[in-house]
C-alpha cells in the first residue's frame, strides 16, 4: 500500500494505490481541505488514510508482480527505519528497480535466480539514468539490499519458501581512493573564495572534516561561546525532499570540537551579519536558528552547496575534489601531522576504526614508512 497527495480542482485529495492480484488500483479520497495553506494538515490526513488502508492490506501473494511486492516492502520500511535511510530506499527504487520490474511483468512466482541475475547484470552495464554506463558496485548493493529485504518480507507472510537475491552474483567492490587538498591547494582555494558567501561553510568544514550534512546543520545552539566547544548534534541533507534532524549519522558522529580562535571569529562574524540582516529585511527575514545562510535568512540548500562548490573550482582551475573531500583533506591533514588512525576515527565520528583505516590507510602507511626511515637514519652507524 502506497499513497500519495494529489491537487485537483484546489482542493487536496488523497490517492491510495492497493495492489490486488497482481494488479495496481488507485482510490482518490477527497480530504475536503483547500491546497492553500492546508499542506500540512493534508499530509496528516494522508499518514492516517495510508495507516489505516494498511491494516486492511493484503499480503503478498505469488501472483504479486516483484515490483508490487517492492512497493509493499516500502511501506513496512516506512515505519522502521528513519526517515533519510527510507527516502534513500524510496529513491532508488522508484528510479532503478520499479520501472524495470514494472516493464517485465514479472511475478514473486517466477522471480527465479537466473531472472534476478540478467537484472543486476543489464543495471551493471548500462543502468545510469544519463546512459553513460553501468551503475557502481555500491550502488548494485543497494538495490540487491532493497530486493533482498522485500523477499524477506514476502518469506515472512509465507508467500516465499527462499530468497533468491542470496545467490545473485555482484561485482566485486571498487577500491576507494579518497581525494584531498593538500595545505597549500587549501590556502588557495579559500583565497579564490574572499569574496564568497560560502566562505565560512568551507573553512569549517576543512577546519573539522564534517560532512555536509553536519556543517548544515550547525544551529546556534551548536556553539557554545563560554566553554569554547563546537557540538556536533543536528543535519540536513536532501533525498528528494529536504530533511532536518535533531540527531546525526550515528552515535558516534555525535561529538564535540574545541573552538579554535579562527573557528571563533567566523562563528562572532557570522552571527553579527544575522543580526544586521534581521534589522535590514525586517518581516521578510526567514527566522530560523541555522548559522549558514544567505542574507535573507534562508538557509544554504545541500545541492547548492555541491554545486557551487564545484563551479569555484573548475572556474578558479583548481583540482576538482567532491564537497565531501574537504573532510577527506581534513583527516589527510591530521595523518601527516603524526596523530594516529584512531586519532582520526574520533575526529571523523566513524563507528568503526575498520571505515577510517579502508579510507586512509594509505595515508597512515605513508606516513609510517616516513618515521621508519627517519629512525633508520637515526640508528645508521650504531
Amino acid at each position: 500500500m502506497t499513497g500519495h497527495l494529489q491537487i485537483k480542482r484546489n482542493k487536496y485529495y488523497v490517492v491510495l494505490d492497493r495492489y490486488i492480484d497482481g494488479k495496481r488500483k488507485q482510490q482518490w479520497l477527497s480530504t475536503g481541505l483547500t491546497a492553500k495553506g492546508n499542506k500540512r494538515k493534508a499530509e496528516q490526513m494522508l499518514r492516517e488514510k495510508l495507516s489505516e488502508a494498511e491494516k486492511e492490506a493484503a499480503i503478498p501473494c505469488a501472483d504479486m508482480l516483484v515490483s508490487d511486492c517492492v512497493r509493499y516492502w516500502l511501506t513496512k520500511a516506512q515505519h522502521r527505519v528513519d526517515e533519510v535511510t527510507y527516502r534513500g530506499y524510496e529513491q532508488t527504487a522508484k528510479t532503478q528497480i520499479l520501472p524495470y520490474f514494472d516493464a517485465n511483468g514479472l511475478t514473486l512466482r517466477d522471480c527465479t535466480v537466473k531472472a534476478l541475475q540478467a537484472y543486476f547484470d543489464e543495471k551493471h552495464k548500462r543502468g545510469r539514468l544519463d546512459g553513460k554506463g553501468g551503475l557502481s558496485a555500491k550502488t548494485m548493493r543497494h538495490l540487491r539490499t532493497i530486493l533482498s529485504l522485500s523477499f524477506d518480507e514476502a518469506i515472512k507472510e509465507g508467500q516465499l519458501s527462499a530468497n533468491p537475491c542470496k545467490l545473485t552474483e555482484l561485482p566485486r567492490r571498487e577500491r576507494f581512493e579518497a581525494h584531498f587538498y593538500s595545505t597549500e591547494q587549501l590556502h588557495r582555494l579559500f583565497a579564490v573564495m574572499e569574496n564568497d558567501a560560502m566562505l565560512p561553510l568551507v573553512k569549517i568544514t576543512a577546519l573539522y572534516g564534517l560532512r555536509r550534512s553536519e556543517v548544515l546543520g550547525l544551529k546556534w545552539d551548536s556553539i557554545d561561546f563560554v566553554n569554547g566547544l563546537v557540538l556536533i548534534h543536528h543535519t540536513v541533507c536532501k533525498l528528494g525532499v529536504k530533511i532536518e534532524k535533531d540527531k546525526t549519522k550515528t552515535e558516534s558522529s555525535r561529538r564535540s570540537f574545541p573552538l579554535t580562535d579562527e573557528a571563533r571569529e567566523i562563528f562572532l562574524a557570522a552571527k553579527t551579519a544575522e543580526e544586521e540582516n534581521r534589522r535590514l529585511f525586517r518581516k521578510s527575514y526567514k527566522t530560523n536558528d541555522y548559522i549558514f545562510k544567505w542574507s535573507d535568512g534562508t538557509p544554504f540548500a545541500p545541492d547548492y552547496v555541491t554545486h557551487h562548490f564545484a563551479k569555484v573550482l573548475k572556474q578558479n582551475g583548481l583540482p576538482h575534489i567532491r564537497f565531501h573531500e574537504l573532510r577527506h583533506s581534513c583527516a589527510s591533514l591530521l595523518l601527516n601531522n603524526g596523530f594516529t588512525l584512531k586519532d582520526v576515527q574520533e575526529w571523523m565520528g566513524h563507528s568503526d576504526i575498520q571505515t577510517t583505516a579502508n579510507i586512509y590507510g594509505h595515508i597512515d602507511a605513508a606516513r609510517k614508512q616516513g618515521m621508519a626511515d627517519k629512525l633508520a637514519s637515526c640508528l645508521k652507524g650504531i
